[in-house]
């Protein structure tokens, strides 16, 4: 199977290439740790790598992918919590001064969410459970596409879902407190893969347009 190599092939063209180009950012970021002043919450689609889309070198973003770049609400029990670590660790520790929730254009998530019930393995399915954070509103789009069928839902969810996750980042006290006092900024974006074109979502209306 050649795909590993194909993965270390490339190790060795960054090393040549990038990382010698900045070795005195890399010897930095070693030395004086990581400082990112933005969190990016994205998919783990490989089609949108945000650190490519958004162009930035090492120690700028703060990074965590997920299915469908979904945020749950905050719920401080004795369950994993492994995006919610994420966050604890970027807006508490890392003080970012911006969260970044990116969505994109034919997510495999949301396509699963909209077909319903058993969207991953049968039984028990982490899948299916994680999808339900955006269960009202993938209910909500379904029964206007039952009456609309020109409704385009599978953006709409993409777009229903990054709002969705903002509301939720909300729930964490440290982010509502540090939103309230102006030191941490959120924001909704989505990426159409088919033209590259980057949609901001507006504060006030929760519509997309072209950025």
């Amino acid at each position: 199977m050649p795909e590993f190599g194909a993965l270390v092939d490339g190790y060795y063209r960054f090393r040549a290439g990038d990382y010698a180009a900045q070795k005195r950012r890399y010897d930095n970021l070693d030395h004086d740790g990581q400082h990112p002043p933005v969190m990016v919450i994205s998919c783990c689609d490989s089609r949108v790598d945000p650190a490519t889309i958004f162009d930035t070198v090492p120690g700028q973003m703060f990074a965590l992918r997920n299915v469908a770049n979904l945020v749950p609400p905050y719920q401080p029990d004795q369950r994993l919590h492994g995006a919610s670590a994420a966050i604890e660790f970027a807006v508490v520790d890392l003080k970012v001064r911006h969260v970044v929730v990116m969505g994109h254009g034919k997510c495999g998530g949301i396509t699963a969410s909209l077909k319903g019930e058993d969207r991953g393995v049968a039984g028990p399915s982490f899948i299916d459970d994680w999808m339900t954070i955006i269960k009202q509103g993938r209910d909500r789009i379904v029964e206007r596409a039952a009456t609309d069928p020109a409704l385009d839902a599978q953006r709409e969810l993409e777009h229903e879902a990054i709002r969705i996750s903002l509301q939720n980042l909300r729930t964490f006290p440290y982010v509502a407190e540090r939103e309230a006092e102006g030191s941490l900024k959120l924001h909704g974006c989505w990426f159409a893969i088919a033209d590259g074109e980057l949609h901001v979502m507006d504060d006030d209306s929760g519509a997309f347009g072209p950025a």
